[in-house]
């Protein structure tokens, strides 16, 4: 089992997962998910890299703060926190809403990202992602960014039917061990937890304008890999072509959104030579 410890930084108390030695890896979980997200994924990789799975702020056990949902803030959290753990180079890996903070984290402080992998979400405005935007965003973005406690107000009570229709839609209808879908559920259930997580969809905006801002000052100069599935594909690979100088893109097949619990095997296949150094230029 992970070690777990809270650790302060930049003004919060990240609730922090720890294990193995070695490199370090740094992995960034998403919406409805906590550190718990990489439960498979930790367990192979601790074989041979330290492993550092936070709870994000707000979610989880980490602090409960009213602010610093953006992807730029958050980027500031991940960057401290290696910091504090004498980390000097890792690997980032993010999904969902990890893998905005994820990319300004590698764009902003290259030199402390050894390498970076992001998974099944948007980064911002960047082109890109037309195809997947024909019809509009997913629809639980407008739901969530809606009249401030208009969300809280209908979910709440009825926190895990609406977790479990993300955790079966996201691995396609198969589910997750109940064990894990309990503590995803007891993350989210609670007016001020579902304010909390609503909160990083109410920053979007800002994280958009972060991300330009990012990507008209550099380029992205880390050996990345971007990996989708159901439903985003491959258009995460598409917006970060134009902007970034060694990239390689993968789309898992017969993949839920949740890629690490869905088909953590076929992730590992693909995470272990791109961590090792293979695999690292421009596909």
């Amino acid at each position: 089992m992970p070690e777990l410890r809270r650790i302060p930084v930049n003004g919060v108390e990240l609730n922090v997962a720890l294990a193995g030695s070695g490199p370090a890896v740094l992995l960034l979980h998403g919406f409805p998910h906590t550190w718990e997200l990489w439960t498979d994924v930790m367990a192979d990789l601790s074989g041979r890299y330290r492993v550092i799975a936070p709870d994000l702020r707000g979610f989880g056990a980490s602090s409960q703060v009213a602010s610093g949902y953006d992807a730029g803030t958050l980027a500031e959290d991940a960057a401290a926190l290696l910091t504090t753990l004498g980390v000097s180079s890792a690997a980032v890996v993010g999904i969902d809403a990890g893998t905005p903070p994820a990319f300004l984290l590698a764009m902003h402080r290259p030199s402390l990202v050894r390498r970076l992998v992001v998974m099944e979400s948007l980064l911002g405005r960047l082109p890109g992602a037309e195809d997947f935007l024909a019809d509009g965003p997913p629809w639980w973005f407008g739901f969530h960014r809606a009249a401030p406690g208009l969300a809280e107000t209908v979910l709440e009570g009825h926190e895990a039917d609406y977790v479990d229709w993300f955790l079966r839609t996201g691995t396609l209808g198969d589910g997750v061990r109940p064990a894990l879908r309990d503590a995803f559920v007891r993350a989210y259930t609670g007016r001020r937890a579902l304010s909390r997580a609503f909160s990083y969809y109410r920053a979007l905006p800002e994280s958009a304008l972060q991300i330009e801002q990012a990507v008209a000052a550099t380029r992205l100069t880390v050996p990345t890999m971007a990996l989708g599935a159901r439903p985003v594909g491959a258009a995460l690979e598409r917006q970060l072509r134009p902007v970034a100088d060694h990239l390689t893109g993968h789309v898992i097949e017969d993949c839920g959104h949740i890629i690490p619990l869905h088909r953590p095997r076929a992730l590992l296949t693909l995470l272990h030579p791109f961590l090792a150094g293979e695999d690292a230029t421009a596909a």
